[in-house]
């Protein structure tokens, strides 16, 4: 089991930043691929970014590709999501996913264990 718990959403003007926080409790950090999915009002949910279990390959929805960065800490057990140069479009719930075993990284349904989000809203 492991438990995801997001922080770091608010409300920004279209090319500011902020950053996402997911912390993480239960098996260990490093056993897990960790991802970034969106979900605005009445659109499915996203996928926004990707990194590893050995934090050597990450990937972005293009999208966000060069805006946003995925890291993570594996001796603070927390993932982050750096997001630069926000436009209103990005407004959405923010959710951080873990994976136990492989997993294609846009695939949300391949994701065993969810936050419960946090809302970013950017304004024009």
């Amino acid at each position: 089991q492991v438990q995801l718990v997001e922080s770091g959403g608010g409300l920004v003007q279209a090319g500011g930043s902020l950053r996402l926080s997911c912390a993480a409790s239960g098996p260990t950090f490093r056993d897990v691929a960790l991802g970034w999915f969106r979900q605005a009002p009445g659109k499915e949910r996203e996928f926004v970014a990707f990194v590893s279990r050995s934090d050597t390959t990450t990937f972005y929805a293009d999208s966000v590709k060069g805006r946003f960065t995925i890291s993570r800490d594996n001796a603070k057990n927390t993932l982050y999501l750096q997001m630069n140069t926000l436009k209103p479009e990005d407004t959405a719930v923010y959710y951080c996913a873990a994976a136990l075993g492989p997993v294609r990284p846009q695939r949300a349904h391949e994701y065993q264990y969810w936050g419960q989000g946090t809302q970013v809203t950017v304004s024009s």
